[in-house]
């Protein structure tokens, strides 16, 4: 057999060592075919060798170019921009993208004209999802048309995530889980199965869907597994467990594949690597490392917002104003759909009620009400009656925080998430408190926290370091301001000493008085000698 039937052979048995080593051992790519370099790029994509893979594209397209073959020459061109947009390369990648477009413009129509819909379906997922999903079932009919399953099954999977995006769970679902079965089947091409499986998993963590998270996740890990682990999709795959390991509570194994995923794909998925270094940022704000700054901050660095993790560092820093202002603006500047929303509205509730303003924290969480109702997710509803819960609380209704944070308990403890269950039973303490049953508030806390200590979560504990909760349903921030007050402290040496604003220190003032029940800096000084906060 030929050199070049042998290395066909290899590239069809998915032997990409063998495919690559035959084709590189030749005298330079000036031989290959336009197909056989479309191959060579391929295996060395999954060898992890992206910058040869982006030379052999490039003398693809110039082969099927030389060769009359516009639509191969197109597909050369899309996958071209693939890999430059992995490296960071964006406007490179887009100068391709348009010339492979140009080329469709003027060719037959056949399955490439569906591939190229891959790069312009995604921006419209969140601001127009109904055109998305059409442009989903035009890659159907074109993969039906050609004989392509690869191709319908990337369309299935966009149509899904369209469906989910206009809040058509269950029909968006459905088709998620059609893709999925379609990539189990291994009959699709390679890397078009890893697009979906890649998508798949995304879908998920938008809706906090974490039983299939989990269940995909592990279904990629397997077909990750003859791969390098330096190389795009396991890469990908590895930030998934990253995520995984984080909800499960095995933060310090977390903490050690992200920091890998950091430093193995370097110039490999610049998007992957951004996602490390927040996963990191987020297990070290947690902890109350001092480092975790640096990880949100190198995060932004390669492209990703570092929110609403920053913000929510500034608040454990004590920085509450900044906290407040950075979560602001980042809700302001979304451009995401209500899924994007969510996440930050969560982050929202908790820098409002730390700041006092509970008419802010109460329209934050209502919105995250309607999005869990919206998307009828467990995972969101859980988010949901947590954010609620918190809010009764801050506006002294302990009943009503009682039964939201039962739920939101329930549910936490059903989809097995320790760190989330810990933060709902500190809540749970308060309300008791506030009800009177002060055995059941010490047992909340004492089981809080035990999780926290495992898990080394310092501010937390900080919280729960008199092994009770703050007395009469107080936030930590009033408990701060209290403590002040009850040393003589005026409003202005409390937002000095904090550093925020009068208008903020009065603002924590007057919910004390109205959670307490007290209308005097006399009685709020009693009530901190009472309960041992000075």
């Amino acid at each position: 057999m030929e050199p070049l039937d042998r290395a066909r052979a290899a590239f069809a048995a998915r032997r990409w060592d063998v495919a690559y080593a035959i084709y590189r051992s030749g005298d330079g790519l000036d031989g290959l075919s336009g197909d056989d370099l479309d191959a060579l790029a391929e295996a060395a994509h999954w060898l992890g060798r992206p910058a040869e893979s982006i030379v052999a594209y490039t003398e693809a397209y110039r082969s099927h170019r030389e060769a009359g073959d516009e639509r191969k020459a197109s597909l050369s061109a899309l996958l071209l921009a693939c890999h430059l947009r992995f490296q960071g390369a964006g406007v490179e990648a887009d100068g391709w993208l348009a010339r492979g477009a140009r080329l469709l413009s003027v060719a037959e129509e056949g399955p490439e004209h569906g591939y190229h819909l891959h790069l312009e379906i995604p921006p419209l997922l969140a601001v127009d999802p109904v055109t998305a999903a059409a442009s989903a079932r035009r890659m159907q009919q074109l993969g039906d048309r050609f004989g392509d399953e690869s191709l319908v099954a990337l369309g299935v999977y966009y149509e899904g995530r369209a469906l989910v995006k206009q809040a058509r769970v269950g029909e968006g679902l459905a088709r998620l889980d059609e893709a999925m079965v379609a990539v189990l089947s291994d009959r699709l091409k390679p890397l078009w199965t890893g697009v979906i499986y890649c998508g798949l998993l995304e879908a998920c963590h938008e809706l906090v869907d974490l039983r299939r998270a989990q269940e995909w996740t592990e279904a990629m890990s397997r077909w990750c597994a003859p791969l390098p682990a330096a190389s795009l999709y396991p890469g990908v795959c590895r930030v998934h467990q990253v995520e995984i390991l984080d909800l499960r509570g095995a933060w310090e194994d977390a903490e050690s594949a992200a920091s890998a995923v950091c430093r193995d794909l370097v110039g490999i998925d610049v998007f992957a690597v951004a996602d490390g270094h927040y996963a990191i940022g987020e297990l070290r704000r947690r902890r109350g490392d001092p480092a975790a700054e640096e990880a949100y901050l190198r995060a932004h660095e390669v492209g990703r917002d570092p929110q609403p993790g920053l913000a929510l560092l500034r608040l454990a820093q004590g920085r509450t104003e900044a906290a407040s202002a950075s979560i602001d603006a980042s809700l302001a500047a979304c451009g995401g759909g209500r899924l994007e929303r969510a996440r930050l509205l969560t982050a929202q509730v908790d820098i409002a009620v730390a700041a006092g303003d509970v008419d802010l924290a109460d329209g934050a969480a209502e919105e995250v009400g309607e999005i869990a109702a919206e998307f009828g997710s467990d995972g969101l509803r859980a988010v949901s009656h947590r954010c609620r819960g918190a809010v009764c609380l801050a506006q002294g209704k302990p009943v009503l925080a009682l039964g939201s944070l039962r739920l939101a308990f329930a549910m936490w403890q059903e989809l097995d998430v320790p760190y989330e269950v810990a933060r709902t039973r500190v809540l749970l303490a308060r309300a008791y408190r506030l009800l009177g049953d002060d055995d059941a508030a010490l047992r909340e806390c004492a089981a809080a926290k035990r999780v926290f200590a495992r898990l080394r979560a310092e501010p937390d504990l900080r919280v729960l370091d008199a092994g009770d909760a703050p007395p009469g349903g107080l936030t930590p921030r009033e408990v701060e301001v209290l403590r002040l007050v009850a040393s003589g402290r005026s409003n202005r040496e409390v937002a000095t000493t904090l550093v925020i604003s009068e208008k903020t220190a009065a603002r924590h003032v007057a919910n004390i008085y109205a959670r307490l029940g007290i209308s005097s800096r006399s009685a709020a000084t009693a009530f901190a000698y009472e309960h041992a906060l000075v």
